[in-house]
């Protein structure tokens, strides 16, 4: 039982509901002082709502929520930001173009004689750095630094405003290994600082890795909190999904037809060089490679997006001209990017709209969309894959992230895509969405397209492709049979000069 001296917060019967959907239902929620507390549930869970709720980002419809002890009301961010409550999200907002410094004072910067106090500030920022033992250099431009580093910042933001509880909602994602334990430290040292930490992730393993207790969220409920070290993860999927997944990796064995695609000897400026492969109908082909190895130049020079300076890609027998995106879609390749908010989906715009945004040209009729058809396939893809939406009109933004993946694949589908490149396309998505992904990844294979996948998980790689090409530094060190796969011999062709 946790006493009330020992909880820095406390929710009770937290509800939030949305037009159609109701996000949290009577949520009970306690995190105690100076705990790594995790914080899990399926995409749609009520994750994000909760948070944003205790960071003043939204307004409950009904609850109470005590910080030590005290009843308060927390109506904006800034209110937030005075009790002592701070987060690092998955998509920072930081100004990338200022200083280390100026990001961890921003809005707060140390004045003399009316004007910014540069040498404090710096100074300041500098303490502050070393005392969270971060090599990072105070005057050096934000833009500059790698993911890691960059949530380093925002972290020494949170701790240059006194913070009492810092949320991390998948701070790891997009990070190599080597920056995760490095993170993973860092959280360790805050929470020997005192410092409460609430800890989002799909990871988890990282849940067991870091956290003392777990709390799960199913359909916008607390399902329940447990002790880390009195349960197992098959429990917590359990929990997470109300029924048994079985195996997460789903794999059929699909005969592979034609040659879709053959690269030779690709090169992209100074980040690919003297890439070759190719890729056949029913086949995924993996893409590894530590961070900086060229993953994400390759699929998107592929696109069009980054254009090769040398090489050739040849489909279906025929070398063809890739310049730009228009043409690889000409082409019938098709790409779910790694940043889907940024470049996968318009999130602003209907689910309508985005699954029929690259087709539309198909259902044109004497120069007019026929948006009746639109509206049927989109009903259709929400139909096969299963897409998670009251309506066809529902803005894409809120959707959760594993059904937001869905209708960027649904949108390939509807451009009849036979080439499908795939960039880390399970990262940020729970566990039940992952085996939808693996799923209908099987059923696109038995159409006879062809899919390169690119991850920074091995295990995921071993158990879902056909095959994994190996980068290092832009350069191809191999490609590795199905038969042959071996965590030690991918972890060796990736660190290869």
């Amino acid at each position: 039982m946790v006493g009330n001296n020992d909880l820095i917060i406390e929710t009770k019967n937290i509800r939030k509901t949305f037009p159609g959907v109701t996000a949290l239902d009577n949520v009970n929620f306690k995190l105690k002082k100076g705990e790594i507390h995790a914080l899990i549930g399926e995409n749609g869970a009520g994750k994000s709502t909760f948070i944003k709720i205790l960071m003043g980002v939204h307004k409950m419809d009904k609850g109470d929520i005590f910080f030590e002890g005290d009843k308060v009301n927390i109506k904006n961010p800034l209110e937030a930001d005075k009790i002592g409550l701070a987060a690092v999200y998955q998509h920072m907002i930081t100004a990338p173009l200022l200083t280390v410094a100026e990001n961890i004072f921003l809005g707060r910067q140390p004045k003399k004689n009316g004007l910014i106090d540069w040498k404090k500030m710096n100074q300041d920022a500098k303490e502050i750095l070393e005392d969270l033992n971060m090599d990072i250099n105070p005057k050096v431009r934000l833009n500059k630094l790698s993911n890691v580093q960059r949530r380093m910042v925002v972290i020494a933001k949170a701790i240059s405003k006194d913070a009492k509880v810092i949320i991390f909602d998948e701070p790891t994602a997009q990070l190599a290994e080597e920056e995760t334990e490095e993170l993973h430290d860092k959280i360790k040292m805050l929470k020997e600082k005192g410092i409460s930490i609430i800890y989002i992730s799909h990871h988890l393993e990282e849940v067991f890795e870091i956290c003392d207790r777990v709390s799960v969220l199913r359909d916008g409920e607390h399902v329940g909190t447990e002790k880390v070290d009195d349960i197992t993860e098959d429990d917590l999927i359990a929990m997470m999904v109300g029924r048994d997944v079985g195996e997460l990796y789903y794999k059929e064995d699909i005969k592979k037809g034609k040659e879709l695609l053959r690269v030779e000897n690709l090169e992209r400026d100074s980040e690919l060089s003297d890439v070759s492969f190719s890729l056949h109908e029913g086949e995924v082909l993996g893409v590894y490679g530590l961070l900086g190895a060229g993953r994400t130049e390759l699929v998107r020079s592929l696109f069009g997006a980054e254009p090769i300076t040398g090489g050739k890609i040849i489909i279906e027998g025929e070398e063809v001209k890739i310049d730009n995106p228009s043409q690889a879609i000409n082409n019938n390749i098709g790409l779910l990017p790694e940043d889907r908010h940024e470049e996968g989906v318009a999130l602003l715009q209907s689910v309508n709209d985005n699954c029929n945004v690259v087709s539309s040209k198909f259902s044109a009729r004497y120069g007019v969309l026929n948006k009746k058809v639109e509206r049927e396939t989109t009903r259709k893809n929400i139909e096969d894959l299963n897409i998670k939406t009251p309506s066809i009109n529902q803005l894409v933004k809120n959707l959760s992230g594993g059904n937001q993946q869905k209708v960027v694949i649904a949108k390939w589908i509807n451009a009849n895509s036979n080439i499908l490149l795939f960039d880390e396309p399970t990262v940020g998505i729970d566990v039940g969405a992952k085996k939808e992904i693996y799923v209908l990844m099987s059923e696109l294979l038995k159409e006879g397209k062809g899919i390169i996948f690119v991850s920074s998980y091995i295990p995921e790689l071993m158990e879902i492709c056909d095959r994994i090409m190996v980068l290092s530094r832009g350069k191809m060190t191999g490609i590795v049979e199905k038969e042959d796969f071996d965590q030690e011999e991918l972890l060796y062709l990736a660190t290869r000069e």
